[in-house]
């Protein structure tokens, strides 16, 4: 291996501060958001993130990391199938 290849992430953590600011390791892609719910994927399964005007500080792709600040409501694992939900009521959202 190469001294420049980098390794993914595979730790997987939730920090949040005072719950206005999260800090998400081990991501592996972001499916949507908006300024009251994110949706990512992480190597622990798929992520919602709900609050009130939540934004993306930073975002770095090759160490799977997502900062993010606003007020932090609730967070919960969905599965597979519930993402497909949840991606469903996004685009309906968007398209009211």
């Amino acid at each position: 291996m190469d001294k420049d290849t980098v390794l993914p992430n595979y730790n997987h953590s939730i920090t949040v501060v005072e719950r206005k600011s999260i800090l998400v390791t081990g991501v592996k892609k972001i499916d949507s958001f908006d300024d009251e719910e994110f949706l990512m994927e992480t190597v622990m399964g798929y992520l919602i993130l709900k609050g009130s005007d939540m934004e993306l500080l930073k975002l770095d792709t090759l160490q799977g990391n997502v900062s993010i600040k606003g007020l932090l409501k609730s967070f919960a694992y969905v599965e597979e199938g519930m993402k497909k939900e949840k991606e469903n009521t996004f685009i309906s959202r968007l398209f009211k």
